[in-house]
């Protein structure tokens, strides 16, 4: 996802939005509704036609998400395309589940990383099997888990997420690849 909107507007709209402009969050929401939606269609584009949850409800319930939160601070454009990415995957897995939960399917299907980070869109029930080995992987080494999710999620750049999490360039390259290898290890493994 490239970032979206005027980088000097929305970083201008973030620093009102800390100091409790009222009007700060609906101007923001215009100025990055096209690159939110157009990364929810992303995620929906292989799902049916009739499906429950559509782009706009996605991108909705997303920035309310994040935008409930008491203490606003994002930390510049960067930080808050990472949190949208991290939101946007609560709402997916939280649909996720709860369609898994009213289906009662027997088994999971293996998920092969590189298939599913190459998808137009992965199905949701792939995204369950996904999310169960980023909680892991959050327990063993949470900047790679949180890598994945700015850069899968977010479709923030391996630049763009060193920017975010502070660390070098060669550090994100080292940690992605890192973070790839394991999740496919974990997602290899057999399930009840």
């Amino acid at each position: 996802m490239a970032i979206a909107g005027s980088a000097g507007e929305i970083t201008r709209l973030l620093g009102a939005l800390k100091r409790g402009d009222a009007n700060a969050q609906s101007r923001l929401m215009n100025l990055v509704y096209s690159e939110f939606h157009a990364r929810a269609a992303h995620y929906m584009r292989s799902e049916r036609p009739d499906h429950s949850l559509q782009p706009t409800e996605l991108v909705n319930e997303a920035y309310l998400r994040m935008m409930q939160n008491q203490v606003i601070d994002f930390q510049s454009r960067a930080h808050f395309f990472a949190t949208a990415s991290i939101a946007m995957r609560r709402v997916l897995v939280d649909h996720a589940r709860s369609r898994a939960a009213a289906k009662r399917p027997g088994g999971k299907a293996r998920v092969d990383f590189n298939d599913f980070m190459a998808a137009d869109s992965p199905r949701l029930d792939q995204m369950l099997i996904l999310d169960e080995a980023l909680t892991r992987l959050s327990e063993m080494d949470p900047r790679q888990a949180r890598l994945v999710e700015m850069i899968y999620f977010g479709g923030l750049s391996q630049e763009e997420a060193a920017t975010v999490l502070g660390i070098s360039a060669r550090t994100v390259k080292r940690d992605w690849s890192s973070a790839r290898a394991w999740l496919q290890t974990e997602l290899d493994r057999p399930r009840p």
